[in-house]
């Protein structure tokens, strides 16, 4: 019986060579494909996550006497909310902001430990101001980052138009009752809550999603919806 030339069994070795390597070129593209696919949904879900989290932020802001419910200064917005667990819990103080990490802009958002009394409220805000501007160790245990992000904007819905929350137009507006420690409602001086709340986000290329993104927020006590 005639066996196999060397010649032979060489092409056969190189043709199976050649098969194993397309085999796993197409294997890797689709191992590829795959965790890109999955890159993807994991950055939608995260970012849907966070927009969930700002719009519950919203839901829960709770104004208090002589202070603040919502401001934004142009580097962080701080708001003051109940916790979303038991009311004997305390308050917190919520802040956002856009902070640059390793060259990169990143959206992220800081939450306060649960707070009791007014001086504890104050300090609060105080330490979600100082946490935009230049967090430290502790402040940075705290936060969570959201979403890569190029530039932000916020506008208040006040007196039938959208408008700059840093103008004074929110000073004609009419305040809201605040809650007292026995949930009783009490009389306020405090600024008042805007009608709404718009949030621009510029998404940068290379994300699964990209461009400008716009969230409205509506105060749930009016009647009618604001777009």
């Amino acid at each position: 019986m005639k066996g196999f030339t060397l010649i032979e069994v060489l092409v056969a070795i190189g043709i199976l060579a050649l098969m194993a390597v397309l085999s796993w070129r197409g294997l890797d593209g689709m191992t590829r494909s795959q965790a890109q696919t999955q890159q993807r949904m994991d950055e939608v879900q995260t970012l849907q996550t966070g927009l969930a989290q700002w719009s519950a932020d919203l839901d829960a802001m709770l104004l208090q006497p002589q202070g603040k419910a919502i401001e934004w200064d142009g580097l962080v917005l701080r708001l003051t909310r109940r916790s979303s667990s038991a009311d004997a819990e305390g308050l917190l103080v919520v802040g956002w902001t856009r902070r640059v990490i390793d060259g990169t802009g990143y959206w992220l958002r800081w939450q306060s430990p649960p707070v009791r009394s007014r001086a504890a409220l104050a300090s609060a805000w105080q330490q979600a101001g100082l946490w935009a501007q230049n967090p430290g160790d502790e402040a940075k245990r705290r936060e969570v980052t959201i979403t890569p992000l190029e530039q932000w904007q916020i506008f208040y819905f006040r007196n039938d138009a959208w408008s700059n929350p840093q103008s004074s137009a929110g000073a004609t507006l009419p305040t809201l009752p605040a809650s007292g420690a026995s949930g009783a409602v009490v009389a306020s001086s405090s600024e008042p809550i805007p009608d709404g709340v718009r949030l621009v986000l510029t998404l940068p290329p290379g994300q699964a999603l990209s461009g400008t993104l716009t969230r409205d927020w509506v105060r749930s006590t009016l009647g009618g919806g604001k777009s």
